[in-house]
């Protein structure tokens, strides 16, 4: 019997639910910085990810480091401060895929007011991850999650509810606010920005 619950506890250790409901393997090691995927990086022309110069605050993301998704600095997430809008998504997430070109666009007009990062969230699959990101000509960058260390974070909980999602952090590093994604445009974007930064583009 003792056997029987090692295995099983092992089991639930190394597999995590794919987007379709079935069960994927964790590999141990998922590689998201290799020369295949920082060409693909180059060639979209997504952004490195930017570290950030804070300490970690009540109430706001937690204190856990992360790498940059095909290249770049690791990324604390305790130290971002904002506006910004954070975008939980994934590889195989059809949802995702529909609203990035408008995450895309609001990042183009609005990025210097209020910053667009990705998390590409407990996901295995960081080369279908950066084909997704050339396909929808997302140039924001993506701090990768490949090991489901955010999934365990009471920060996060929404993107453990379904993808896609939103957390909005504040200038003092504080979570204002999280929504579930879908966005169709650049105006639904704005108003969430509004909602829950209170900030009007």
């Amino acid at each position: 019997m003792k056997k029987l619950l090692a295995a099983l506890l092992l089991a639930v250790t190394l597999s995590a639910c794919s987007s379709d409901g079935g069960i994927v393997v964790r590999p141990p090691d998922v590689e998201v910085d290799t020369p295949e995927l920082r060409a693909a990086k180059d060639r979209i022309g997504m952004l490195d990810c930017e570290p950030g110069t804070g300490e970690p605050v009540e109430g706001g993301l937690p204190d856990v480091t992360l790498p940059c998704l095909a290249g770049g600095p690791d990324i604390d997430l305790g130290s971002l401060r904002g506006p910004m809008v954070i975008n939980l998504w994934q590889a195989r997430c059809e949802p995702c895929k529909r609203e990035m070109p408008a995450l895309e666009e609001f990042h183009q007009q609005y990025g210097d007011q209020v910053a667009v990062v990705g998390v590409d969230f407990n996901d295995v699959q960081p080369a279908a991850a950066m084909a997704l990101a050339e396909e929808t000509g997302v140039t924001y960058p993506s701090i990768a999650d490949p090991g489901g260390d955010l999934m365990t974070q009471d920060a996060f909980a929404i993107g453990r509810r379904g993808l896609p999602a939103f957390l909005f952090v504040a200038a003092d590093g504080t979570i204002a606010g999280t929504s579930s994604g879908g966005v169709d445009s650049v105006a639904e974007v704005k108003d969430l920005v509004s909602e829950h930064l209170g900030i009007s583009l």
